[in-house]
């Protein structure tokens, strides 16, 4: 066998790609395999008490109960697929609701109500159990700007509350603050609450901070606010001894200088290499962009095409990079206009189509996010957290055959290259394939034993990470 490229020359330009190649791969790990919330809740730090997320859960199963009182009525609100078979009067509804509870799951989902039916009793399930997944007490615009005294006081007061509530475990499993930017007109407050927030804290848990802990820094425009916090942070943990790297930080994309800076490139990534593995997560500000972007109030909506160009931007920019991307927030409230016990059959009736109106606005919201592969979103409101989880449901159950079908397609792969010992390379896609389940069994749309229909093991899926299954699987 002749060679034209002697072994020498072939190996040093071997070496030198595999320097670049490397560099390359620690920019671009890919997706993240950690758990990513679908959703942050924000709420005034003036408001936020040790046993907020548990009340909110309260409110959020009330509000649907009250607007949805079964699946059916949840079902045709929303278009869900299948039901326009769905019975219409209350005996009909009760029947196929005693016939659903009592089959097996596999026979159920041969049925034209199975989609309808799981999610509406996923949702209850989850806003009873765990209806906040993450919480953000908010020092910028779901506080405002007060007198130093007061956002000192309440910095001391929502620290004590969060103590109280990890010590009880009230809180949601992912939580942090919001603080004012580190423009040049707040960057004194943003510190100062930040300092005191954190001081009071520690104080009250013995430097130990809640789980999956973060500040968020908004109206980002220029690496050098994350620095600051970075070097602020490395400060605060010296002085409560807490680990290195302990804090960490979320930048939020609310202004067309983070979509492209003076020079007509792309910041993002700059930004978030400026946070020196700090920052974990991009949320995007629905209102301020559009509102930089010089679009009016009434027209300030997640449909905006603007966030669309700003949604893709920042894929571009961030993807394979690891940092989870969250999308805003729907500002239509699905609160009905009448309030009292003694209302008429006419304001019941304006209640529920207020309601439902919103319903359908948040749920298309969230579907749009989902489908562009924005799997995080923003809440403002309890009432909002019904419509979270239908859409959230909905997404992946209707998925789900899909999803088992190309992961399976790619275990079934790797056994045969692990028997022909030919190299598979498509790990990044399987990787992909398995946080979609990954991403559905941490928000409770599909259990864990639906997962292994993939020819995955419990403990492979658990593992998180498609590299080492194949790494186990050639080695067995």
């Amino acid at each position: 066998m002749k060679f034209s490229i002697p072994e020498i020359e072939r190996s040093a330009l071997l070496d030198q790609l595999q320097t670049a190649n490397l560099k390359f791969q620690k920019i671009y790990p890919g997706d993240k395999p950690d758990r990513q919330p679908v959703h942050t809740v924000y709420g005034g730090a003036n408001l936020f008490k040790a046993d907020t997320c548990i009340k909110m859960g309260d409110i959020a199963l009330k509000n649907l109960q009250t607007y949805a009182p079964n699946f059916v009525e949840l079902a045709r609100v929303l278009q869900l697929n299948g039901y326009e078979h769905l019975p219409r009067h209350q005996d009909g509804i009760g029947e196929l609701t005693k016939k659903l509870d009592g089959m097996p799951e596999a026979l159920r989902k041969q049925e034209p109500a199975w989609l309808s039916y799981t999610v509406y009793n996923k949702i209850i399930k989850k806003l009873q159990t765990e209806a906040v997944e993450d919480f953000r007490i908010d020092f910028e615009d779901g506080f405002g700007n007060r007198p130093d005294d007061e956002e000192d006081a309440t910095a001391v007061q929502a620290a004590r509350e969060l103590a109280i509530g990890m010590k009880n475990k009230t809180i949601s499993p992912f939580i942090g603050i919001r603080i004012k930017p580190f423009t040049e007109d707040l960057k004194q407050r943003g510190v100062r609450t930040l300092d005191i927030f954190l001081s009071t804290l520690l104080e009250n848990t013995n430097s130990v901070l809640p789980n999956n802990f973060v500040v968020m820094l908004p109206k980002v425009t220029i690496p050098e606010q994350v620095m600051t916090l970075v070097r602020l942070f490395e400060i605060i943990e010296k002085t409560h001894q807490l680990s290195p790297g302990s804090l960490k930080m979320e930048t939020m994309v609310e202004a067309t200088q983070i979509i492209m800076d003076d020079e007509g490139r792309n910041p993002l990534l700059r930004i978030i290499k400026a946070s020196e593995g700090r920052c974990i997560a991009a949320h995007f500000g629905t209102y301020d962009y559009t509102a930089s972007c010089g679009i009016t109030a009434k027209y300030q909506t997640m449909a905006h095409p603007v966030c669309d160009f700003a949604h893709h931007m920042t894929k571009v920019a961030l993807a394979g990079t690891g940092i989870f991307l969250s999308d805003g927030a729907t500002n239509v409230m699905p609160i009905g206009p009448h309030r009292g016990e003694q209302l008429t059959f006419e304001q019941m009736a304006e209640n529920r189509e207020s309601v439902h109106q919103a319903w359908r606005t948040g749920f298309h919201h969230t579907m749009h996010s989902l489908i562009n592969g924005f799997y995080q979103g923003w809440d403002l409101n309890p009432a909002q957290l019904p419509m979270r989880y239908a859409a959230t449901y909905n997404f992946f159950l209707n998925s789900y055959e899909d999803a088992v079908f190309r992961l399976k397609t790619f275990v079934e792969r790797a056994a045969i290259s692990t028997l022909t010992k030919d190299i598979f390379d498509d790990a990044a896609t399987g990787q992909g394939l398995l946080n979609f389940f990954l991403k559905a069994m941490n928000c409770g749309a599909i259990t864990e034993d639906e997962a292994t229909a993939t020819g995955l093991t419990i403990d492979e899926i658990r593992s998180r990470s498609f590299y080492r299954i194949l790494e186990g699987r050639r080695k067995s």
